[in-house]
Formats: structure tokens, sequence, C-alpha cells
């Protein structure tokens, strides 16, 4: 027999679009299978300071279009410790709190993780975070909604870069992973992508510019910020030293891939994930993150999840796509 009565739900680390979408799913789905739900606000900063809030079908209504997160998101560091571990215990169970879903990325499924073998505590995940860098799911949620973003911005990039014939390098985000850089290049016609899973260094670049066409009105790169070349800016800085007849600017579009409202992909992703992270709690699944793999709903260990294991690699035949695309 069930003995979950109350589920707690969270967004921790960063945001991603299609957070709310995922609150409202938990929410719902919950109401629809006669449980109590708690949002908990702030993360695991929330969950330390016992800061709840009881939800219900207005609670997250008219949220499934919005960016951001309605429960806020933050990074602790008193849960890091096992004083502000005992702490969140302590708050989850003075509330009748039985089971939690966290949102977020591999931080958050490492937090979640140590607190679930410390506590025996019911937890599932749902993967919110824009790198697309977890294991278990073929898509993140948010990160659809962020490589769109980065098609947009960088399709505005290029009418000014052709009506000057200008080059730009283009930073956006992926600190450990250049999967938004990759597809958000490919869809924008970039000439050049350097990301951290390549061996693309700024030899190879300068080759390619210099053999490259002459007369293209307009040249992008695109940059992951964890390039092992460097930023955006370094990369700037060295192509204006090497091609000083080019006229180079340099753009990062930053926290902007993380805001706005989400795709509908996102949405409905986020949706059909937090429906099954009920079902699953109801069901006895804990520990692991629920995922969408061939259309198929999946749960993945955490342990599994954080890894990296079998998350898209960025093969040799992405980088010829990339290289043959470019000419």
């Amino acid at each position: 027999m069930n003995k979950i009565k109350n589920i707690g739900v969270l967004t921790s680390g960063g945001d991603a679009p299609g957070m709310n979408a995922a609150i409202r799913a938990v929410v719902r789905a919950g109401i629809y299978y006669n449980l109590k739900v708690t949002g908990v606000i702030r993360g695991y900063d929330g969950l330390v300071n016992g800061n709840f809030m009881d939800m219900d079908r207005k609670s997250v209504a008219n949220i499934i279009q919005r960016g951001g997160t309605i429960l806020k998101t933050a990074r602790s560091d008193s849960f890091r410790t096992v004083e502000g571990r005992q702490q969140a215990y302590d708050n989850l169970k003075a509330n009748g709190i039985d089971a939690l879903v966290v949102i977020g990325g591999d931080g958050t499924f490492t937090g979640a993780d140590i607190f679930m073998q410390e506590f025996d505590f019911p937890i599932i995940g749902l993967p919110g975070t824009i790198d697309n860098d977890l294991a278990g799911t073929d898509f993140t949620i948010g990160y659809d909604t962020a490589i769109n973003t980065v098609i947009n911005a960088v399709d505005k990039i290029r009418d000014t870069a052709e009506s000057h014939n200008r080059l730009f390098v283009v930073e956006v985000m992926g600190r450990d992973s250049g999967l938004i850089a990759l597809r958000s290049g490919i869809g924008a016609g970039a000439e050049a992508i350097l990301i951290p899973e390549s061996q693309t260094g700024m030899e190879d670049l300068i080759t390619r510019l210099e053999h490259g066409r002459k007369d293209k009105a307009s040249k992008i790169v695109i940059v992951a910020e964890g390039d092992i070349v460097g930023g955006g800016f370094d990369i700037c800085e060295v192509l204006k030293e090497k091609f000083p007849t080019y006229d180079i600017r340099f753009s990062v579009l930053g926290h902007i891939q993380r805001g706005g409202s989400p795709t509908c992909m996102d949405r409905v992703l986020a949706s059909r994930l937090g429906v099954s992270a009920v079902e699953g709690l109801v069901n006895g699944h804990s520990g692991e993150m629920v995922g969408q793999l061939n259309r198929q709903v999946v749960f993945t260990p955490f342990s599994h999840a954080i890894k990296h294991i079998d998350v898209e690699e960025v093969t040799p035949a992405w980088l010829e796509l990339v290289e043959i695309l470019s000419l």
C-alpha cells in the first residue's frame, strides 16, 4: 500500500525554461492521485530554512508558458553540510512531507543522492538544465528553448554582419558541455564552432578562415564558454591580430539563454516527466531521474545520470558535418 501522502517539489541550480511546466505537472498529478503537494521555496536552501507553501490547482494556473521558476532557485552551502541536511530532514518530517521531486541538473541530483542515502527518503529527479548533459534522457527540460534562443539571436547578428561584412564571435553557455554551441551553430549556419569536447584550436580556426571563401559577406564563429582555447573575448583578440583587415565583433549571449517562454517541446517534455515523477513515487521508485529515451519514459539512478554516461557524444561525424556545411 502506498504510504506517500504529501510530495514536496523544488527547483534547484540554474533555472531552465520549462521548470514551471514541470512544477505544474507535479502538482496536478499529485492532486489527481489524491496526494497533497508542498512547494519548497528556493531549492535546498528552502528545505534547510523550512520555507514551504501549500500548492493547489490555482497556484499553478497560467504558468506553463512562463520561463524561470515560480518556486525560485538557489545554490545552498548549508545543504552541503551534515548539519544542514539534518535540519532539512527535520523540516520535511515536521511538515508531513513523505517524498520529494527535485528539478535540476547534476548538482541537484548529487545533493539528492546523498540526502536519500543518509535518510532513506524517497526522491525522484526531473532533468531541468539547458546544457543537456545528463545521461538517461535524450533531451533535458530547457535545452530546446535555449538552442532556439541562440538561433534567434544569431540570425539577428547575421543580418547586421551581412550589412557590414563583419566576422562575429558569439559566445554561448556551456562551461562543461558544448551541446548548446554544437546544435545552435549547425542550425544557425556558423562558419566555425568551438566546443570543449573537440580538439579544434586557434590554429584550426585560423586555417579555416584563411582558406575559406573570401566572398562571404559575413562569418559567424560560435564558441562555448568552456572551450579549451578560451572565452570568446580571447578568441576575438587573437583573430583581430591575425586578420587586421577583418571587421571583427564580439557578442556574449549570456543569461538570455536561460530565460523566455519555453518551446512546445519543452512544455510537453516537462509535463510528461512531471506526471511520471509522481507516478514513479507512488509505484515505489526512488533515487532515480525520470527521463525520455527513444520516446519512452525511463528511470535512471542518480549515480548514473550525473556521470554523463551515454550523454549525446560530440562524435567526429558531428564535427565533419560542421565542416561540410561551413563551406
